[in-house]
């Protein structure tokens, strides 16, 4: 038996016989047989270095995504990363760092982290941020165990104005967890939400602003989680944040976000990180890391890791949470940038945004053919109607150098009066973007859907 493999024979025929099997592939029946891997893997013959060095760089030279100019987003953003934020992250200290449970030999990373929380805190408006999760998606499915441990309940009316991506990741990690799903519909790209009480509800999630880049009201959804006794959970924009009110002066339970859009590049997907924050009463629930702040022996300014020993999520049915990492380097990122940027700065990197999007939504509703999704307010995306499949629109932006945005396949567009569409576009503007992109855009989008 090879040296690295964790067990023995022995210890491998009792877990079979514990679990009344017979064979080690026994385990695997459950999968179809169309994915389960027959032959062993097609592993190549080993090459040179510079072999593979070269094959490397005829793959990446398939990219073309490094030559477009970006107006894709709904949850993965093209922003300016200042040489600054680049150059503080990339520090030795930050990349090397392990996990800081040895407070005397981090102050530096636990500094940083309790700097990222505060950020978080400020930008939520509610008063407790963890040190970071995995994405926003994790960040979602993590609040919703907070909710269903915190109110004994299993049920969750989710708004489709939340991601995609986001409600099919809780779905899945729902399958252990048993939470209970239903989802409320958009009219004219906002959620309608139903009047009166719930008594099974543990939450209320709502996107601020949501998927298609609408800006919801809150209080409907506030005043259902109160009658319901459930909590209001806002995954929200952290970019828009700085130009609408936070989700803690809505009464918000929980704050998720994805803060990928501070300092951390597109990178194919990822890693990203997931932002998290709730009200004071809900801190000992709170999922993952927290770093608090305390004195020395000798009376000196100190940072811990607080509220939790380093196992203590790892308690099987009992946890709450099974979430003991966080992704540091992509937080300590995020409070590089937004450090930077300040208050002022970040309002402004906002407005841009906003201001940017506004102009080019006016635009681009002149294009024969295309109209906007819904007459909602909108912060920096928005939701086109192109009167064609997008797709092929897509390509032939593509072509003249324009990312030309999301194409919402299969889902449900705000304002279609239900069905699923084809023709829907989602559009994002950043600080990025100058005049001359957004005129490049409007006149490739106006030969596309022309074509």
């Amino acid at each position: 038996m090879p040296t690295y493999l964790p067990h023995t024979a022995e210890q491998d025929a009792a877990m079979l016989r514990f679990l009344g099997l017979e064979h080690m592939e026994d385990l695997f029946a459950h999968l179809p047989a169309a994915v389960r891997l027959a032959g062993g893997l097609p592993i190549p013959e080993g090459r040179s270095e510079l072999d593979v060095l070269d094959e490397m760089a005829v793959l990446a030279s398939r990219n073309v995504a490094a030559g477009l100019t970006c107006f894709a987003g709904v949850g993965a953003y093209d922003h300016d990363i200042p040489p600054v934020v680049r150059a503080l992250a990339s520090r030795s200290e930050f990349v090397t760092a392990y996990t800081p449970y040895q407070p005397e030999v981090a102050q530096g990373v636990l500094q940083a982290l309790f700097e990222y929380q505060t950020l978080v805190a400020r930008l939520s408006g509610l008063p407790i941020a963890n040190a970071s999760l995995y994405d926003g998606a994790a960040a979602l499915v993590e609040a919703l165990n907070l909710a269903a441990s915190t109110t004994g309940r299993h049920g969750v009316l989710i708004s489709r104005g939340v991601h995609p991506h986001w409600r099919a990741a809780a779905r899945t990690f729902a399958a252990g967890t048993g939470h209970q799903f239903e989802e409320a519909p958009l009219v004219g790209g906002v959620t309608v939400w139903p009047t009166g009480g719930r008594d099974d509800l543990a939450a209320v999630v709502v996107g601020y602003p949501n998927y298609w880049g609408f800006l919801e009201d809150l209080a409907a959804a506030r005043a259902l989680a109160d009658a319901s006794g459930a909590l209001l959970v806002v995954a929200g924009d952290p970019v828009a944040a700085a130009v609408v009110r936070s989700a803690g002066s809505w009464d918000a339970d929980v704050f998720v976000g994805e803060g990928q859009a501070f300092g951390t590049a597109l990178s194919f997907g990822g890693p990203y990180l997931g932002m998290f924050a709730v009200r004071e009463e809900l801190v000992r629930r709170l999922p993952g890391r927290i770093v608090g702040e305390t004195v020395d022996v000798a009376g000196r300014r100190a940072f811990v890791t607080t509220l939790r020993a380093r196992e203590q999520d790892i308690r099987r049915e009992r946890a709450t949470s099974n979430v003991c990492t966080n992704q540091t380097l992509m937080a300590v990122t995020a409070a590089i940038q937004l450090g930077w940027l300040g208050t002022a700065g970040l309002r402004e990197m906002a407005l841009r945004c906003a201001t940017g999007a506004h102009e080019l939504a006016e635009r681009v509703a002149q294009v024969p053919g295309v109209r906007l999704a819904s007459a909602a307010p909108f912060v920096r995306e928005f939701a086109l109607h192109l009167g064609r499949p997008a797709g092929p629109v897509l390509a032939a932006m593509a072509r003249r150098g324009i990312l030309g945005g999301v194409a919402a396949r299969g889902l449900e567009p705000p304002g279609s009066g239900g069905g699923e569409r084809d023709d829907v576009l989602i559009v994002t503007v950043t600080e990025r973007h100058r005049d001359r992109d957004l005129d490049a855009y409007v006149e490739a989008l106006r030969a596309a859907v022309a074509s």
